[in-house]
């Protein structure tokens, strides 16, 4: 592709201030969004410099790339049974310092599904069979080198409460084994780094040497209200543990999977906690999941909760997110949040809204082409965008190969 494209003729659905444009363009140049508006403004502007190539929408939905909040992909691969899980290092229950970035595989097949779905980012990171976890990566979908598809990393920290650290460690005869010592192990863990970064702050200051630690400068980005936590809980319990500890050290967290949230959502409302809702496409095959339900989504929205929508790949498969995001809609979240739950409120979740997540001059020109809604069923991918260059085209033509 070269360094200008344009799209024309569909509906942009810029999830931004612009809103959306009937009959609209966008201009794209060196692989940031130049321009968005009505056809009658691009053909004044554009159409006489006869900028290549040029992708005609035929009136179909244009959206910015899709953005998947909380998944597995690439960390747990598809077909290849342990050999290819690298999500849970389930020997210690405290490991901070392990990062993402060094066990997600590209090419994994799940990122082909991710893209010819429209999904141009996703947040992927460790499991929550830890009490803490490791770092997430904000990753772009298409590309065969991890570093060279990063869009934020670390770009937050895993924490998990509850079933799944309670049920991998009380069989190894050790702590955790109880919801107790989950949060006293967390406490404890931050309660260090905090004393780390106090102390490594005031050496600065008085012009001393100081030591590093490995195993708490992963935790100073989160201190510092740079990244989030990123908490797995389920239950209402768990919920408000986890808000507990994210007030008692000042942190910023998002609420990750959040199945019982539609219980208490005025409260989560007041708290200010974003949450990121699923997955809702698979079964309750665990106690703490029981009161999973596609109506959470909009129950939280609704309240005032600032929410997007998770596969949790793959616990549901990455390319079902838009029509999770769909079934949330049916089950009482509104249209157009249903289209911001997997766009402008992942990136703002994800600390990535200054370049993903809406159709404005200035974001990355990931973007993504339908036949229609793309959170109904029978709606197709025409194109995918990332950074300007089309990785994904119905007919078969895929210029990323």
């Amino acid at each position: 592709m070269g360094v200008e494209m344009d799209i024309i003729n569909g509906l942009i659905h810029t999830m931004g201030e612009q809103g959306t444009i009937e009959h609209g363009a966008v201009h794209v140049e060196n692989g940031k969004i130049a321009w968005v508006g009505t056809m009658e403004q691009w053909c004044g502007r554009y159409r006489a410099a006869g900028s290549e190539p040029v992708l005609d929408a035929c009136g179909g939905w244009v959206l910015p790339g899709i953005i998947e909040a909380h998944c597995h992909m690439g960390i747990t691969e598809e077909k290849k049974g342990m050999e290819g899980d690298d999500c849970n290092e389930t020997v210690d229950p405290v490991t901070p310092w392990l990062r993402a970035i060094d066990a997600i595989n590209s090419m994994d097949a799940a990122f082909d599904d991710a893209v010819r779905a429209g999904i141009t980012a996703a947040m992927i990171g460790p499991g929550s069979s830890n009490v803490v976890g490791g770092q997430f990566a904000l990753v772009k979908t298409r590309g065969r080198r991890i570093d060279d598809i990063i869009v934020k990393a670390p770009a937050a920290m895993k924490v998990a409460f509850g079933e799944n650290p309670k049920v991998n460690y009380s069989g190894q005869g050790k702590s955790p084994s109880t919801r107790m010592a989950i949060a006293g192990m967390l406490r404890r863990e931050l309660f260090e780094a905090t004393d780390y970064l106090e102390r490594k702050e005031q050496a600065r200051e008085q012009g001393e040497s100081f030591q590093e630690d490995f195993t708490k400068e992963c935790w100073i980005p989160v201190l510092r209200r740079e990244i989030p936590l990123k908490a797995h809980v389920h239950r209402v319990d768990d919920i408000f543990t986890a808000i507990r500890i994210a007030r008692e050290f000042d942190l910023n967290m998002t609420l990750d999977h959040c199945s019982e949230g539609h219980l208490i959502a005025q409260e989560l409302a007041a708290e200010g906690y974003p949450a990121i809702v699923g997955p809702d496409l698979t079964s309750r095959n665990k106690i703490e999941v029981q009161n999973v339900a596609f109506k959470t989504a909009g129950v939280l929205a609704r309240a005032g909760v600032l929410v997007a929508v998770t596969t949790d790949h793959p616990v549901s498969q990455i390319q079902s997110l838009p029509l999770c995001a769909g079934l949330a809609v049916k089950a009482g979240l509104p249209m157009e949040q249903g289209l911001k739950a997997i766009t402008v409120n992942a990136a703002r979740i994800c600390g990535a809204a200054d370049r993903l997540g809406t159709l404005e001059p200035g974001k990355d020109a990931d973007i993504a082409i339908f036949s229609g809604n793309p959170m109904e069923v029978f709606t197709r991918t025409l194109y995918t965008v990332i950074d300007g260059r089309v990785v994904f085209a119905e007919e078969g033509e895929d210029s990323a190969s």
